[in-house]
This record gives structure tokens, C-alpha cells and sequence, in this order.
């Protein structure tokens, strides 16, 4: 195969066999990145005590934003790159790489240094107490320390994947989960560090994993490779990849500024082991969430290849299997969790009280769990083919518009409960909104029965196009404003799209 072959086939192979040879890895890798996380709970729950685990949950919001700016990065420049390469703009793609890796050195810097001398204050805002807050301080400071390290690895492995080289992103991942897991007990029991230990094993397993996907990025050989002269920041390329990753940014931010929201109602209607009950419930969701990121993952670069080479029908093809098997996952998390919360509760802590409390939370947590899978999808998709207004909104929608509000209520009312309950409501509620953005979407597609191969066809009604944008601006015009209470999400697309559509134009005339 040689170095074009391997991007060529997004727009050639079987979708189904595509999508199992992309998403595969990836749900392995983000499997694994769940156990990592698991891991360090783990270990510092048993060996550490409750309390630990409760100062873990703390520094949740601080990983939601530290990833919202990796995410926005990693994610907005491997998309971007799946696109370009779609339009064998080889050339482009490269820089974007580079650009990816500069853009992930500065933000790190920057977010570290900050986030250093303003921590403790930062810890009491995401609901640190007194009994909590040096184990938040201690693990965070490590963190921090090796941030940089952090956002390079995670924006090189979503590189790997769009580069086709989701095995590559697979073996990243599963190594720092096996270096975590063999550095966690070393440093935690054997050399005494506690909670800092497993901080260090992380940035540890992460920094080895890095030094292996640089190297397999210098490649001269690969299509897309790291080279001299792509690494100097370009405004276009960067407000591009921001553009696109501004989605992931909104809901990881969002994510931060819900779980502070969480933590600190926690604390005030259920104390500090309420908090580590929600810690160990997160993670416990987090594994299928993650499965079901994988899948995402591995559509995107499909989905992103072939919009930008104007095969509707493979794209239309990837994001219904990658529906089906999100539901799938995310079915079968709901059934473990309503019938076995009890067991997977005990692998973190042997506490009765921290135990009892994170089996009633774990229940309500992944009441609705079915319907989030295909939800996911929709909005991985619209980011994954540059709709990037649309993807934010969907982003934000159950966290800003339904969540926040439930989260000031009903604890009002129901106490800790309030709280638990705020989280299926909000996700059942955005899953619904998220159906019905892809109805609309839809529309804009004739899809038709081939009489030979009995094969459906799905071609863009290109006649209809330019009425169809002014009926989505409907609600929201380009100035971003909002009237009929409509959010600003459905504007037109900030990249490829309107390119093709002038590209039409032009060949028309």
C-alpha cells in the first residue's frame, strides 16, 4: 500500500468494514483511557481512603477544562485534516499538523502557569473543603506540572486517527493505561507519595506515550508526516482548527462549570462523601461513554472524507451504524448499572456510607442512558463534517439550557436527590433536540433506491440549497443574534461546505 492508499480508502472500502477497522482501535484506546482514569480511583480509594477520593472528584472540573482546550486543538485540527485530505489538499493537511502541535505547546504553557498560581483559590470554587482540599492540591500541582505533556499526547493521538493510523492511537493509549497501572502501586504504596503518586504516574505514562507518537509522526515516508516549516502558527489555519474545536471546547468548558455546579450542591445537601459518590459514578458511566467515543471517533474521519469528497451516500452510511452500535453500548451500561451498581460500586472504596451513596446516585445517574449513544453521534457528526455552530449548540444544550437550570431548582425541593435526578432529565431532554436538528438536516438530502443494486443513493438537492440555508438561518442569522428563542447554532458551516457550494456555482457558470 503505498502513502495515499491508506487516506484513499475512506472513500472507496465497505463502510461497514471501515468503520470496524477505525472505531476498533479507537474504542480500545478511549476503553483503556477510562481504565486509566479508573485506575488512579482505584488505587487512591483503596489505598489512600474516601476522603481522597472525594479530593479526586474536586479536581474533576480542572480536567474538563485543561481537555476543553486540548479537545478544541486535537479534535478542530484532526477533523480538519480528514477534510483536506478528502480534497487532497496533501500540502494544507501537513501544516495543519504542525500548527496542531505549536498550538497544543502555547496553550499548555499558558493554562499550567496560570492554573499554578491561582490553585487553591481555583479548588475552593469547584467545591474543595478543608478536609478535602490538600488532596486536590496535591495531585493537581502534578498535573499541572506535566500539562503540556498532557495536551500533546491527547492532540497527537486524534492526529493518528485522521492521519489513518487509528492502530497507532491504540497502542498509545493502551500503553499509558499498562505504564499507569504499574507506576500507580510503585508510587502510591512502595514509595509512600499517596495521591501525589498516582498525579505522577499519570503525567509519567503520558510523557513516554507522547515520545512514541512523535516519533511515528516524523515518518518522511508517510503522507502526512511532522516536518520543518509547518510548525510556525499561521492565523488562517489557527482560527480554522479553533473554529471547528470550538465545539468540544464549549462542552468540555461547560462540563467544568456543571461539575462545580454539582460538587458544590453536593457538598452543601449531602457533605463531602456525596461528592465522592458522584466521582466514582462518573467514572463508572464514564467506560461506556468512552466506548461510545470510540465509535465516534472512528467515524469522523469517514464522515469528514467523504463530505469533503461529496459521497453523501458512504457518509449518510457511517453515522447510521455508528447510531445503531452507540445505542447498543450504551443499552447494555444501563443494564449493568441498574442491575449490578453494588459490585462495581466496591472495586473503588469499602466505606458502607460512600458505598450506599454511590449505588443510589449510580442508579439515577444512567437512568436514561439508551437514548445518549445516538445523541453523541449526531453532534460528532455535525463537527466532523465543519458544522461547527450546530455541533456548539447541541454541545451546550443539555448542560447550559437544561441541566444548569434543573441543578438550581429541584435540590430546592428533593435535597441530594435534586441533584441526582437534574442529570438523566437534562440528558433525555437534549437527546430529543438533538433528533430533531438531524430531521432538519436531513431534508436538505434526496435519497433514492438504486432499481439494479437495490442500493440507497443520498444526493444533495442542489437545487433546493440556497432556499434550505435561508429556512436554517430562520433562526439564526450570521450576526449570531437569536430571535424566536432559537440558540445560536444554525448558521451556515465555517468551513468546507460553502466552498463546494461556490465551487458549484462556478462550474455552472
Amino acid at each position: 500500500m503505498n502513502k495515499k492508499e491508506a487516506t484513499l480508502e475512506l472513500g472507496t472500502k465497505p463502510v461497514g468494514k471501515l468503520l470496524t477497522q477505525y472505531a476498533l482501535p479507537a474504542i480500545v484506546a478511549m476503553v483503556a483511557s477510562s481504565l486509566y482514569n479508573m485506575v488512579d480511583s482505584i488505587f487512591i480509594g483503596q489505598g489512600v481512603g474516601a476522603m481522597a477520593i472525594a479530593g479526586l472528584a474536586i479536581t474533576f472540573p480542572f480536567m474538563n477544562l485543561s481537555g476543553a482546550f486540548g479537545a478544541a486543538i486535537g479534535v478542530g485540527s484532526s477533523t480538519l485534516i480528514s477534510v483536506r485530505l478528502g480534497q487532497k489538499r496533501y500540502d494544507e493537511a501537513q501544516h495543519i499538523l504542525g500548527n496542531n502541535v505549536s498550538l497544543n505547546i502555547l496553550v499548555g504553557i499558558v493554562f499550567a502557569m496560570v492554573c499554578l498560581v491561582f490553585l487553591d483559590p481555583i479548588l475552593r470554587f469547584f467545591g474543595a473543603s478543608d478536609q478535602t482540599l490538600p488532596y486536590a492540591r496535591e495531585y493537581m500541582e502534578i498535573i499541572l506540572l506535566g500539562n503540556v505533556v498532557t495536551h500533546l499526547y491527547f492532540g497527537m493521538n486524534a492526529v493518528l486517527r485522521a492521519a489513518s493510523k487509528p492502530h497507532m492511537a491504540m497502542y498509545a493509549t493502551m500503553f499509558t493505561v499498562i505504564v499507569n497501572t504499574l507506576l500507580d502501586p510503585l508510587f502510591i504504596y512502595t514509595f509512600d507519595m499517596g495521591i501525589r503518586g498516582a498525579a505522577l504516574a499519570t503525567v509519567l505514562s503520558q510523557f513516554l506515550a507522547m515520545t512514541w507518537q512523535m516519533y511515528v509522526m516524523s515518518d518522511k515516508k508517510a503522507l502526512l508526516h511532522l516536518r520543518r516549516g509547518t510548525f510556525r502558527l499561521k492565523k488562517r489555519l489557527a482560527k480554522e482548527i479553533i473554529g471547528i474545536g470550538i465545539s468540544p471546547f464549549a462542552m468540555n468548558s461547560c462540563a467544568c462549570l456543571v461539575v462545580i455546579i454539582i460538587n458544590n450542591a453536593l457538598v452543601s445537601y449531602g457533605g463531602d462523601l456525596s461528592v465522592g459518590a458522584y466521582g466514582i459514578g462518573n467514572r463508572l458511566v464514564f467506560i461506556f461513554l468512552m466506548i461510545t467515543m470510540g465509535i465516534n471517533q472512528g467515524m469522523q474521519p469517514i464522515a469528514g472524507y467523504n463530505f469533503g469528497a461529496k459521497k453523501y451516500d458512504r457518509m449518510m452510511k457511517v453515522v447510521t451504524y455508528s447510531m445503531i452500535a452507540a445505542t447498543v453500548v450504551m443499552t447494555t451500561g444501563w443494564i449493568i448499572f441498574q442491575l449490578l451498581p453494588g459490585y462495581c460500586v466496591s472495586l473503588f472504596t469499602s466505606n458502607d456510607t460512600l458505598q450506599e451513596l454511590s449505588v443510589r446516585g449510580l442508579r439515577i445517574n444512567s437512568a436514561v442512558l439508551p437514548v445518549i449513544g445516538y445523541q453523541m453521534v449526531i453532534i460528532n457528526f455535525f463537527q466532523s463534517i465543519g458544522k461547527a455552530k450546530i455541533s456548539i449548540f447541541l454541545s451546550l444544550s443539555r448542560q447550559m439550557l437544561f441541566l444548569i437550570p434543573l441543578l438550581v431548582v429541584l435540590p430546592r425541593f428533593l435535597g441530594c436527590d435534586g441533584v441526582w435526578i437534574a442529570l438523566p432529565v437534562s440528558d433525555f431532554v437534549a437527546a430529543l433536540v438533538a433528533a430533531w436538528f438531524m430531521m432538519v438536516y436531513m431534508k436538505r438530502f434526496k435519497i433514492t433506491k438504486d432499481d439494479k443494486t437495490h442500493e440507497l443513493k443520498v444526493e444533495e438537492q442542489q437545487e433546493d440549497t440556497e432556499t434550505f440555508r435561508r429556512s436554517y438561518s430562520y433562526y439564526t442569522p450570521r450576526s449570531g443574534a437569536a430571535p424566536r428563542g432559537m440558540a445560536p447554532q444554525a448558521g451556515a458551516s465555517q468551513m468546507p461546505e460553502e466552498e463546494y457550494l461556490d465551487d458549484r456555482t462556478k462550474d455552472k457558470n
